[in-house]
């Protein structure tokens, strides 16, 4: 069995933990939103059993991974940190019931199954924390930017009418 491959629930049921890294460049979809494909993921993979006895995963990556700032069109690197709480569910009908009985937006429910794909749910948690519109704080080129606009301009008309006065 691949090192990247679990039983969810027997995970959960023993109370396992694996840890890691991954190169982004092992990650397609991942590594197809990177500027580079450079950059590694660490990640912690912690099974158990909520307070109500639902089978869970407790995810944490970290690393970071360089993207294009949509701002200035350069690329930057981007800081992945993510930790998630995984409940697994035997089924979607299943899934759907925790969910709503849980009601917590910062625990998310997924089936799992007898061969789940550590590496998929890495990339999963990497994709969602990317920005949509990724922008650098400030943009190498702002101070440039902002120097240029300081100066101020004088307007044409004021220009015209000082003419005039001559």
């Amino acid at each position: 069995m691949s090192a990247f491959i679990i039983d969810a629930f027997n995970y959960s049921r023993h109370k396992e933990r694996r840890e890691g890294e991954i190169a982004v460049a092992n990650l397609g979809r991942l590594a197809a939103e990177s500027v580079d494909r450079c950059g590694v993921l660490y990640w912690i993979l912690l099974g158990g059993i909520d307070s109500f006895g639902h089978p869970q995963l407790l995810l944490s990556v970290s690393g970071s991974t360089k993207i294009m700032c949509q701002r200035c069109l350069t690329p930057f690197v981007f800081v992945i940190e993510s930790e998630s709480v995984l409940i697994l569910a035997k089924d979607e009908e299943s899934a759907d019931r925790i969910d709503a009985f849980l009601d917590n937006g910062e625990i998310d429910v997924i089936v799992g199954t007898e061969s789940l794909n550590i590496a998929e749910l890495i990339e999963d948690e990497a994709l969602l924390i990317l920005p949509p519109s990724p922008k650098h704080p400030v943009c190498p080129d702002q101070f440039a930017l902002e120097a240029v606009q300081s100066v101020k301009r004088e307007s044409p008309f004021t220009m015209l009418k000082n003419f005039k006065k001559q």
